[in-house]
């Protein structure tokens, strides 16, 4: 019988959760890198190096991928002959405290994003605990983990169904994706579970992103089974939408489909899609009583050398003296470069400063927001020399509630995030000839590097959803939607979608 140590089990999450926050599978970055150079829209492409020189960075820094270092999920397969040295704390127990200490880890802390009593007061547990665990008995004398770190950004696009048992789950899946946005990230990968009950097809969608990126040996191969042959059917569709990455049109919108089935009801077909982010975050690892689990660090040549500088059509502008006028002549796909100050806030941020202006009681001393422009953005605490942790964007269209009040009320000339606004909030921005201005999701590390000053105005208490000023130096950004309310997530998709069908007459 084989004892495992709980310390073994604890020390191996702590270390795997670190190793996950600065090195992407390189699975994923090969695909990546294929998808780069595949690639013909040159915002697409952009966006694509950018997220492969922030991983490169990340590796090379030891620091997260992403400022949103993700909700813990955990598969634990418990062999039937496995024994352990104590019984003090259970297997949810161990893994949480290897969460913990991952998390608080002083020379790369990682962004605490849990809350407990979520229908109330959302209290940041700070230590990013508790995780999200599935055990699972199996045959044999060994523990088998499989760990991710999932972002709020992809795990938000998250869609449940109940189809009719002769209903086409490619069918759903291609009218469902352009509805999800791009707050997700891509290109990323889709998990998909279909069978058992509701529940069961989540864990198996969920279950199905930890595995290893192969879509394009088995297209080479040819797929043979049912569930492989609706991988690269739904591979296929996905791709033909145009989406492209960051949600700005091009070829690739995710390198691979995963799919994983069960047994179901006679009269019921749930199905759960689950997109994996830029971010893809997870490694398995396997305890066999002999110590813990030995990770070995991948090597920085496996990264491809890609540069990135800014095209012909950049704007260097200097955020401190910048008039609404210039604004305005701002066009939709352009480049800016940003130097100057700015401010943060994101959902807890807009949501007090909301209750502040409804109550008469104005902003808060020290934010003057008039003429400025507001980051949507939650950073990772800094460590040594730092300004400031990764510090990437966070979705935008949580904050769309609040856009026409701060529109209205505050004077900012424009906002900064990632993804798509939706159609109120475009013609808000139009209406008040303001601009959206898109960084790039999944290249937080690379961003962070143009933050030279950082220090909190207000609203300490809320940690990372403090509102900060920025002090940036050429922080690269697209407009999004210019102040005519043109929308480069409604103009590149489209216009992708028709290039990728004509291509393929």
């Amino acid at each position: 019988m084989t004892v495992i140590r709980k310390q073994d089990v604890i020390s191996s999450v702590a270390d795997a959760l670190q190793y996950i926050s600065y090195y992407h599978p390189l699975d994923f970055i090969q695909a990546l890198e294929k998808a780069y150079h595949k690639e013909e829209s040159q915002a697409a492409k952009d966006a694509i190096a950018q997220i492969l020189i922030n991983s490169r960075m990340a590796a090379e820094g030891h620091r997260p991928i992403c400022q949103d270092t993700g909700i813990v999920t955990c598969f634990v397969n418990i062999g039937m002959e496995v024994s352990w040295d104590e019984t003090d704390m259970t297997v949810q127990q161990m893994v949480d405290e290897g969460i913990r200490q991952a998390y608080t880890n002083p020379d790369n802390p990682l962004r605490a994003s849990v809350l407990s009593d979520p229908a109330g007061k959302r209290i940041n547990t700070k230590d990013n605990t508790p995780g999200v665990v599935h055990i699972n008995m199996v045959p044999g004398n060994k523990v088998e983990i499989q760990i991710a770190a999932k972002g709020g950004g992809s795990e938000n696009k998250t869609k449940m169904v109940m189809l009719n048992p002769s209903d086409d789950v490619a069918e759903w899946v291609e009218k469902t994706l352009p509805l999800m946005g791009a707050g997700w990230c891509p290109p990323g990968m889709l998990g998909i579970g279909i069978g058992g009950t509701a529940e069961k097809a989540a864990v198996l969608a969920k279950e199905s992103l930890m595995e290893h990126i192969d879509i394009a040996e088995l297209i080479e191969r040819g797929p043979e089974t049912t569930e492989e042959k609706l991988r690269v059917d739904i591979f296929n569709r996905v791709n033909r939408l145009g989406i492209g990455a960051q949600g700005l049109g091009g070829l690739t919108t995710v390198v691979d489909v995963k799919i994983k089935t069960a047994p179901t009801h006679a009269a019921s077909k749930p199905v759960c899609l689950i997109p994996n982010c830029a971010a893809t975050r997870h490694v398995h690892f396997t305890l066999d009583g002999s110590g813990p689990a030995d990770l070995t660090p991948p090597k920085l040549e496996d990264w491809p050398q890609i540069t990135w500088e800014a095209g012909a059509n950049t704007r260097r502008v200097n955020l401190d003296t910048v008039t609404k006028e210039e604004v305005q002549e701002w066009k939709t796909g352009d480049t800016v470069l940003l130097t100057g100050k700015i401010l943060t806030g994101r959902d807890a941020a807009h949501k007090r400063l909301q209750g502040m202006l409804q109550s008469g009681e104005g902003l808060p001393e020290g934010v003057d927001l008039k003429g400025k422009f507001i980051y949507y953005v939650g950073p990772v605490d800094a460590v040594g020399d730092e300004v400031v942790g990764p510090a990437g964007p966070t979705t935008s269209t949580r904050m769309d509630k609040f856009t026409d009040m701060m529109l209205d009320e505050t004077g900012i000339m424009g906002m900064i995030g990632k993804a798509e606004r939706g159609p109120e909030t475009v013609e808000s921005i139009r209406k008040h000839k303001a601009v959206y201005l898109m960084a790039v999701g999944g290249a937080a590390y690379l961003v962070a590097k143009a933050i030279k000053k950082a220090r909190v105005v207000a609203f300490e208490d809320l940690g990372m959803e403090a509102i900060y000023e920025f002090e940036v130096e050429d922080m690269p950004v697209t407009v999004a939607v210019d102040s005519t309310g043109a929308n480069a997530h409604q103009i590149g998709p489209d216009t992708w979608k028709v290039k990728i069908a004509e291509m393929e007459k």
